[in-house]
């Protein structure tokens, strides 16, 4: 008996394929991926769809990881990812996804099966650090990330606290401080 993995890729199953099975019903696309209709929507497979196919240094972060822990509701048109700065290894990004890298602790990451995504913290953080146009929309996720990671403004002030240097400090603050009231 074969056994199905939850989300389909390219390597499982060639495009060709996965579209005639959606047309029959049987499958639902997700990112890169396509998953059985009876496939649960959960934070795993969210994560399994966007990084399945690619490094397993690879870590969804900002947009994505909102994406990932359900505080967007739509997948970015462009994917965002980051490497450790440890890992000494930048593959290159595309026309539809974005690499940068960063330094992070073991408890800015989170692992769902055996891939990787910024904590519900980490993630609120960096929107509101990196971002250049904070909108409306930021704002949202950033509060159902809140809720969801049950932080609140004072545990993102500690978190940035423990970085020394840490670039766009004073704005994260003011925005998130209008986010998490």
């Amino acid at each position: 008996m074969t056994i199905v993995p939850p989300v389909l890729h390219e390597t499982e199953l060639p495009l060709a394929e996965r579209m005639a099975a959606r047309l029959d019903g049987e499958l639902f696309a997700v990112a890169d991926g396509h998953c059985a209709i009876d496939e649960v929507d959960t934070p795993a497979l969210r994560l399994n769809a966007v990084l399945g196919a690619r490094p397993r240094r690879l870590i969804a972060e900002l947009d994505t990881a909102a994406w990932v822990w359900g505080a967007r509701l739509s997948i970015p048109a462009r994917l965002e990812f980051c490497v450790d700065l440890r890992a000494r290894a930048r593959p290159p990004a595309t026309p539809f996804t974005t690499v940068r890298e960063v330094v992070l602790t073991p408890e800015d990451v989170a692992a769902l099966g055996p891939y990787r995504v910024t904590t519900p913290l980490r993630t609120a953080v960096d929107l509101a650090r990196v971002r250049e146009d904070f909108d409306p929309e930021d704002g949202e996720a950033v509060g159902r990330l809140a809720a969801l990671g049950g932080f609140d403004l004072g545990a993102c002030r500690a978190f940035m606290d423990r970085g020394r240097n840490l670039p766009a400090k004073r704005r994260a603050l003011e925005r998130l401080g209008e986010c998490l009231r």
